[in-house]
């Protein structure tokens, strides 16, 4: 097997036509034909089915597929690190909406500054941050569990050879602008909520309750409203006297005009870290994690 081969594969599955892979790698089909062959001998499974719409990627290679990003990743970044004449310092986190994960990344370029570095924070959907992790995108991924969606989303991990952390336990808050009426209150039941809008972060193919970044998300609302950023999640909170929940840390200074009220819901929600099982962690990963733990407090 060569990494050229697993290109090949990979964009076989991504074209879903061998034609037309072929067109974009610019070699002949029999030749890519045997290429596929070739790997699909030599590890003795069916990477793809062939049906009368085209080919399908089968069980067996979905599994492959995975394995074999992950190596390319891998390859590029050891490409990108010694081959180039200024090697980039790579760092990259997929996390929810989360004001700590911001400030952690902030130390973390400041305590790795160079001439040249590639850092990324990916604010996503719940499933792509699995998924980000379990493809080696991003070496830590930080998300929310509590009872009710435990089971789904450790199963997802378990099936994606990831691992988790607890960050911290967290009760409750909304967030919401300090114009709101219950702005005043020490703490807000959802009763008082039922006459504002409920905000909450768009999750895609995947906008099932359990990939929900806000617990409770199964409680019936009247107003909702759906966004992909938090930004202008913020500013709706504020113009419209909406609110999310969330985990009750924020940060002031990035957050003018939002303050957070303890819910009164017998509920929490643990904040994990995930990683990937077979990868060990990089200083800059460590460093990272240290320093969410500065941002914690609600």
């Amino acid at each position: 097997m060569t990494l050229q081969q697993l290109k090949y594969v990979i964009t076989v599955a991504e074209e879903g036509s061998i034609s037309k892979a072929a067109n974009k790698l610019y070699i002949s089909q029999p030749s890519l034909t045997n290429q596929i062959h070739e790997i699909e001998n030599e590890y003795d499974i069916k990477i793809f089915t062939r049906t009368n719409k085209g080919i399908i990627v089968s069980q067996d290679g979905e599994v492959f597929l995975g394995y074999a990003r992950q190596v390319l990743e891998q390859s590029k970044l050891l490409d990108e690190r010694y081959k180039s004449k200024a090697p980039k310092i790579l760092f990259s986190i997929s996390c929810q909406h989360y004001s700590f994960a911001v400030n952690a990344f902030v130390d973390l370029i400041k305590k790795y500054d160079s001439n040249y570095y590639d850092f990324s924070i990916r604010e996503t959907k719940t499933y792509e941050i699995i998924d980000d992790v379990s493809k080696l995108k991003s070496e830590v991924g930080i998300l929310y569990i509590n009872d009710y969606n435990k089971n789904i989303i450790l199963k997802l991990l378990e099936e994606n050879n990831l691992e988790y952390n607890l960050l911290f336990r967290a009760k409750p808050h909304i967030f919401t602008s300090c114009h709101n009426p219950l702005a005043k209150k020490n703490s807000v039941s959802l009763e008082e909520l039922k006459d504002y809008p409920y905000l909450s972060f768009e999750q895609g193919d995947n906008n099932s309750f359990y990939f929900s970044e806000e617990i409770l998300s199964y409680v019936k609302k009247s107003k909702n409203i759906r966004v992909r950023d938090r930004a202008t999640l913020f500013n709706l909170a504020i113009g419209l006297n909406g609110y999310t929940i969330s985990s009750g840390v924020l940060d002031k200074d990035l957050n003018s005009g939002i303050i957070g009220i303890p819910l009164e819901v017998n509920d929490y929600m643990d904040i994990i870290i995930i990683t990937h099982k077979n990868i060990v962690l990089s200083d800059m990963a460590k460093f990272y994690i240290e320093s969410l733990h500065k941002y914690i407090e609600p």
